[in-house]
């Protein structure tokens, strides 16, 4: 059977391709492969630039020739790559080789023996991968939160005069305003959104067990531990872990993961906040021409993007987790279990994406039901006891809230004309009255 998007396994690769198609600069096969040559070219550059013996008459006219291997790699190249890690079983070597045999090709044999020199295959992974997580954060992850919060920003903006009956358990409470809930999502999102820039983008680069063994014992009189830090530091742009075993802690990296999973938890609950008032008839959502919501009930317009964000986010958040508990755990100086749980971290960002976009999708197609929320307001005028008992309670008048509780817990509907009669019943002054008549459903509604 050739393979296409049907018959794909993972519906990342299958019915949500399209959604995704960015994230594979990152975290492909040919992504991965290409952040492993980044690290590896720019490591060799960094070594000329001390410079060691060996490297000295290595010319620096050369290093856009020796970038441009990375920044013209393409598929032909991964899969030459792939050829040769058929024959070693090591995915690693093999780009060692490929990268020697270009350095042949453009008459720089003398000097391939300086390719991968001194590392272990973490030294290039650990900083490989998180720098590739870095970039597709920056270049997709961030943008659509930052365009999923100025949506709900804008909704906020639109609806803060619109007063809507609250509801604490489910029950009619005292009203709010419907632009007042979406800004709650939005300051949690900023909130949990600023933890991002507090952690870094760790990386272990120090040899086979982290010490430096074999840059120390061929060159001993190098600072090798300055020229790490500097080379993952300054030119990679990460943060530079030590001491280390042979892999990277990933306790930053977990942080990440978690810090993602309590954002994707606050779109959980808008997702179903929304989904719930649709269900009320508070909102109603734009029809498309052809769009099918049941197959069996016409008159159905499912909110079937915030099920589908909803049901993206919990799958990402199950994978979320499992990392942030598997990767920060190695048997004494490492186990090879992080190796392929790695090759799995587009995973849970690229359900997440796909759940940014479909909850943006369903929050453009809302229409407010204005007329629905006024009624549902007007059908509840025991939200206003309340406000009726506080001010009952300025003025020292003895027992208010079980006043209000007696007219309140009836099985009498309670209405503007109960309320008004309640309040000729109280022993208070006329300007207190008109004061307490004066509050409504629909202007108790507090800041």
């Amino acid at each position: 059977m050739e393979l296409n998007s049907l018959t794909a396994i993972s519906p990342l690769d299958g019915r949500y391709r399209q959604k995704v198609n960015e994230l594979d600069l990152y975290f492909s096969e040919f992504g991965l492969i290409k952040y492993r040559l980044i690290v590896e070219i720019e490591y060799f550059i960094a070594l000329c630039d001390i410079p060691l013996p060996q490297l000295s008459d290595f010319k620096k006219e050369n290093y856009k020739e020796l970038r441009s291997i990375y920044e013209d790699f393409d598929i032909s190249d991964a899969e030459k790559i792939k050829e040769r890690e058929k024959v070693t079983n090591h995915d690693v070597k093999a780009l060692e080789y490929f990268l020697k045999e270009r350095f042949f090709h453009s008459g720089w044999g003398k000097w391939s023996e300086f390719i991968h020199f001194g590392l272990t295959s973490q030294d290039i992974n650990n900083t490989a991968i998180p720098l590739s997580m870095k970039d597709a954060l920056i270049n997709v992850y961030f943008p659509l939160i930052f365009e999923l919060r100025e949506a709900l920003a804008a909704f906020a903006d639109e609806w803060k005069d619109i007063p809507m009956l609250a509801r604490t358990h489910g029950q009619p409470a005292s009203p709010t305003r419907l632009g007042k809930e979406i800004a709650v999502f939005i300051a949690r999102i900023d909130e949990q959104s600023k933890y991002f820039g507090q952690i870094p983008y760790s990386a272990k680069f120090g040899g086979a067990t982290g010490n430096m063994n074999a840059h120390k014992v061929a060159y001993p009189e190098i600072d090798w531990i300055s020229f790490a830090d500097n080379f993952v530091n300054e030119e990679l742009g990460l943060q530079r872990s030590k001491p280390t075993t042979q892999i990277e802690h990933y306790d930053n990296i977990a942080a990440l993961f978690d810090n993602m999973r309590r954002i994707n938890v606050i779109l959980i609950d808008l997702a179903r906040d929304i989904w719930t008032y649709i269900s009320m008839d508070y909102f109603r959502q734009k029809i498309r021409k052809g769009e099918i919501g049941s197959s069996a009930m016409p008159h159905k317009v499912n909110p079937i993007d915030f099920e589908n964000g909803e049901g993206n986010l919990g799958y990402a958040n199950a994978i979320f987790g499992h990392f942030s508990e598997k990767l920060p755990v190695s048997r004494l100086q490492r186990d090879l279990t992080d190796s392929t749980v790695l090759r799995n971290i587009g995973v849970p960002i690229g359900h997440s994406v796909i759940a940014f976009n479909s909850i943006l999708k369903g929050l453009n197609k809302l229409i407010v039901n204005t007329e629905k929320i006024h009624s549902d307001l007007d059908n509840n005028w025991a939200v206003v006891a309340e406000a009726i008992q506080t001010i009952l309670r300025r003025e020292g008048y003895p027992k208010p809230y079980e006043a209000l509780l007696d007219l309140t817990r009836t099985n009498e509907k309670i209405t503007r004309e109960s309320i008004f009669s309640f309040i000729e019943t109280l022993d208070v002054s006329e300007a207190v009255k008109a004061e307490l008549k004066a509050i409504t459903p629909f202007n108790f509604t507090g800041f």
